[in-house]
């Protein structure tokens, strides 16, 4: 009996403690993370969900809305999360005495929109942008390019927080029991439109393109 009154005590403490912390956080702005479960059953989206991205995509969507899956078959979908593009770029930032780069700076635009099954549009196309700058050491090519090619990865994982926000946002739930008041688009194919700015700089002895 005193032991289980003990470990109520210490829960009590412990909680006690943990409030001021959250109080303190709560007012230099910080907020834990979440979003409003998405009013749709069954999603289809052309994101490969075999992917690192689609599988981080899939996990993140099946945790914030348990009664939301995705399906293979586009027909059947409720909803249609269209990828329309994945646009990253190189390009150098700074330049050292020797003329050789210090610095890049890493570009990545994803493009993507919410149909119904319809093709009314419930969220329209939206651009997610993302850069970040990158030291660059020509004596160590390979294990930069490596970094280069990760950080593009991290990048894109970066931005599925965003991609659930603006899908699960209260005007794209207005939309999706409102679809039949929503413009109508022709449904999209499945082809994502994977692009390079042009005019970006090859990775210096690399003979391949970007990652």
């Amino acid at each position: 009996m005193h032991m289980a009154v003990s470990e109520q005590f210490q829960r009590t403490r412990r909680l006690c403690l943990a409030l001021p912390c959250l109080a303190v956080l709560s007012a230099c702005g910080f907020h834990l993370k979440a979003a409003t479960p998405l009013p749709f059953k069954t999603l289809f989206t052309n994101i490969n969900l075999d992917s690192e991205f689609g599988a981080r995509l899939r996990r993140a969507v099946e945790a914030n809305s348990p009664d939301t899956r995705f399906i293979e078959d586009r027909s059947q979908a409720e909803v249609y999360l269209h990828q329309i593009s994945d646009d990253q770029g190189l390009r150098q930032l700074s330049i050292n005495a020797q003329g050789q780069v210090d610095e890049y700076e890493l570009d990545l635009n994803f493009s993507f929109e919410l149909l119904d099954k319809a093709g009314h549009v419930l969220l329209a196309p939206t651009v997610l942008h993302s850069v970040r700058e990158l030291p660059y050491n020509v004596n160590i090519v390979q294990a930069k390019d490596s970094e280069i090619t990760r950080t593009f990865k991290d990048m894109r994982n970066s931005l599925i927080d965003q991609i659930l926000r603006r899908m699960s946002a209260p005007d794209v739930q207005e939309a999706y029991r409102n679809a039949d008041h929503r413009p109508v688009v022709p449904i999209p194919s499945t082809e994502i439109n994977r692009q390079r700015h042009p005019g970006t700089p090859r990775i210096p002895g690399t003979p391949g393109s970007l990652p």
